[in-house]
């Protein structure tokens, strides 16, 4: 079966913008760009939902996936760019909603001169999973992946999110 994140008793919560579970991406090496889980099985206790905060550098991509069994949904809380998402491909700008329904690609493209920062919500849980194995603590040094790691990575996940 998936590995899920454990779940701990539902329990209300009110976040600051930066508050949460903080974690920097080991492929990007850049501790700037940091992702913040916010709401989960293990923050908030939620079976269901997963939702997260973003910082994704300008120039940077968000490369091309689809989430199985999970819709998404993206808001720009601050940037621009373009999003691909199954055949549509669009430029967006602050306050943009963005929907991907489950098991349709996307990815999204800062062309901005800002950080494209991004507040995203998954209908199942899943990328909450993906995102823990694929980073590090933010204030941890940021060890780099190897290729055989990353796949072996996207392999165990691969019930939720498949990479291109």
């Amino acid at each position: 079966m998936a590995h899920l994140t454990p779940i701990v008793a539902p329990t209300p919560e009110v976040l600051e913008l930066d508050q949460g579970e903080r974690y920097v991406r080991r492929g990007s090496m850049d501790s700037t760009n940091v992702s913040i889980l916010k709401v989960d099985g293990q923050n908030g206790g939620s079976a269901d939902l997963v939702m997260g905060y973003e910082r994704l550098a300008p120039g940077r991509t968000i490369a091309p996936h689809r989430h199985l069994l999970a819709d998404e949904i993206i808001f720009v809380h601050e940037g621009s760019g373009i999003a691909e998402v199954g055949d549509l491909k669009k430029p967006f700008g602050t306050g943009a909603t963005i929907y991907i329904p489950k098991n349709v690609r996307v990815s999204v493209h800062n062309t901005g001169s800002v950080p494209l920062a991004i507040a995203f919500f998954f209908s199942k849980p899943g990328f909450d999973a993906y995102l823990r194995d694929t980073s590090v603590p933010s204030g941890q040094p940021i060890t780099p992946m190897s290729g055989e790691e990353l796949a072996a990575i996207r392999a165990r996940h691969r019930w939720h999110v498949v990479y291109e």
